[in-house]
């Protein structure tokens, strides 16, 4: 699968209409569905257990999007595969007051995954370019009014540039994922939610409160892919419309990542080869 066209380039200013909300490749449902997800999610489960072992690097996933995009069914269908061990997930919400009382990143870095491990966001410190953003709170945060201008939202892109940058020289893998679905395929999400009993935990009001602010989060979406996807932290703005589809590409390029991250079983140190050598002989020897 070629994944390189939904990453955003570092410097590239993107408008989402380039962007295909549909299946925007040749590719049988079928065969995905019974062959190259099941192939996908076990070659996931190889290498974090290497990872697990190794100790030494981390992975980040970061998944943002409107409302209904298919957020929690892509970290649930890909991610079952992984030793629940060695993952954690966190939702971000509507800030406590003890984190409102922090700098915007201080809840974000409690959750980084340690050394070994694979966090992934379900939602994230995007949230404060997003929603805050579109709703223009900072003017409500307790920021000092001094530090409140116009340049805010350039440099909260500066400073999680520059966080993000931090991560990776520490040995964290970033990944960014924003589930691109488009505005009638939201409708026909949030109306399922409504109509179908099983389904009516998911719905929210807000929900559809925040889809009447579609085009600024469109706006607002667009400032944050093209301010914060480098290099090291690219975005990939995948195709929500299809779940199935959204799915396949998420673990294409989770694979992907991880093939490149090579995490290896730690060879052990002489002395500690040497021991094993001698449990072995005495654990053969036993009646």
């Amino acid at each position: 699968m070629e994944i390189e066209r939904y990453q955003v380039k570092e410097n590239q200013k993107v408008k989402l209409e380039d962007f295909s909300t549909k299946r925007d490749a040749k590719v049988d449902r079928d065969e995905v569905e019974r062959k190259w997800m099941p192939g996908n999610i076990a070659k996931m489960a190889e290498l974090q257990e290497k990872l697990y072992a190794e100790n030494t690097t981390s992975l980040l996933i970061v998944f943002q999007a409107m409302d209904a995009a298919g957020k929690d069914g892509a970290i649930k269908h890909v991610m079952k595969g992984f030793n629940p061990q060695g993952v954690q997930v966190a939702s971000f919400k509507v800030p406590s007051s003890e984190e409102n009382d922090h700098d915007y990143l201080w809840r974000i870095h409690r959750q980084v995954p340690r050394r070994g491990e694979i966090g992934i966001f379900n939602r994230s410190h995007y949230e404060d370019v997003l929603v805050s953003r579109v709703h223009d709170l900072v003017v409500k945060s307790q920021l000092p009014p001094e530090l409140i201008t116009e340049d805010i939202w350039q440099q909260r892109y500066r400073q999680i540039r520059d966080y993000e940058r931090y991560l990776t020289e520490n040995g964290t893998v970033i990944l960014k994922f924003f589930l691109h679905v488009s505005k009638d395929e939201q409708k026909e999400r949030l109306l399922e939610r409504i109509n179908d009993p099983e389904k009516n935990w998911k719905f929210s009001p807000s929900d559809t409160h925040e889809r009447t602010y579609w085009d600024k989060y469109m706006q607002a979406y667009e400032h944050m892919l093209s301010e914060t996807s480098t290099e090291k932290a690219p975005w990939y703005v995948l195709p929500a419309d299809n779940k199935w589809y959204t799915r396949f590409l998420v673990s294409e390029i989770i694979l992907q990542k991880m093939k490149e991250i090579d995490p290896q079983f730690p060879t052990l140190p002489k002395e500690v080869a040497a021991e094993m050598d001698n449990i072995r002989k005495i654990l053969e020897e036993e009646a």
